[in-house]
């Protein structure tokens, strides 16, 4: 197997998700900016793999004979289609968003200026060779609003979207954030579900959010919720694993 590149753990780079609409409808107040540099870390070694050595065929099979997957299995067929199709289609009775991209696309510049460091962000998203950012969004009740985005990378010697997901769990953490490890999502290997405590401000009504990040191939997921009443485990778990299950 070739040598992936190794590089330094990205520095600062927290996506503020749905806070800042939260911010711009009223909801919250302050909270959109401030959050402090992320300290590097030193890449962590993967355990060896406990499996006995696989058998090859010793030829590969003629072209003519060679079984291809039906499209619905080839996930490269998939991520090179039109990406906004992969995205989980709107629930029945959903309002579009205020906030939504009008075409389904999020341009890589608008997707940084939403880290609380835009200029590190574009720099570093631009080293990891991403590629486009399809996004949905919609909104159900009074104030709940939920967006998906699938930031897909070109293939290559750096693996942006795992890179990418990992600096996203990596803070989820702290007091600011979900203030938890969150909870493994099912049929992910990398996958995790995070539902946040309630931010209380006087003045605002109270905010509860949750999210959910993971990858498959080169196509990383955020997915978010808020509202003002409370998001349950089971909610932000079942949008993940029905996304997933369309990747």
């Amino acid at each position: 197997m070739p040598a992936v590149a190794v590089r330094p753990r990205r520095r600062g780079l927290r996506t503020v998700g749905l806070i800042a609409v939260a911010a711009v409808i009223g909801l919250v107040g302050g909270t959109a900016v401030g959050y402090g540099i992320q300290a590097d870390r030193e890449p962590t070694a993967l355990p060896p793999l406990n499996q006995p050595g696989l058998a090859y065929p010793a030829k590969a099979l003629p072209e003519g004979q060679r079984v291809k997957l039906p499209a619905s299995e080839d996930l490269r067929a998939k991520a090179e289609g039109d990406l906004r199709k992969l995205l989980l289609p709107k629930p029945a009775g959903a309002k579009k968003s205020e906030f939504a991209d009008a075409d389904g696309w999020l341009r890589v510049s608008t997707f940084a200026s939403q880290f609380n460091r835009p200029g590190n962000a574009l720099d570093d998203l631009l080293e990891t060779d991403i590629r486009r950012i399809a996004v949905t969004s919609w909104a159900t009740g009074e104030y709940k609003e939920t967006e998906i985005r699938l930031v897909q990378y070109r293939a290559g010697d750096v693996l942006g979207a795992q890179e990418f997901v990992e600096e996203q769990q990596a803070y989820m953490p702290e007091e600011d954030f979900a203030e938890s490890e969150g909870t493994e999502l099912d049929g992910s290997a990398n996958g995790r579900f995070y539902v946040f405590p309630v931010r209380k401000k006087a003045g605002y009504l109270d905010l509860y959010e949750a999210r959910a990040y993971f990858y498959r191939g080169d196509i990383a997921v955020e997915i978010f919720v808020i509202d003002t009443k409370k998001i349950s485990a089971k909610e932000i778990r079942s949008l993940a694993e029905r996304q997933l299950g369309r990747l």
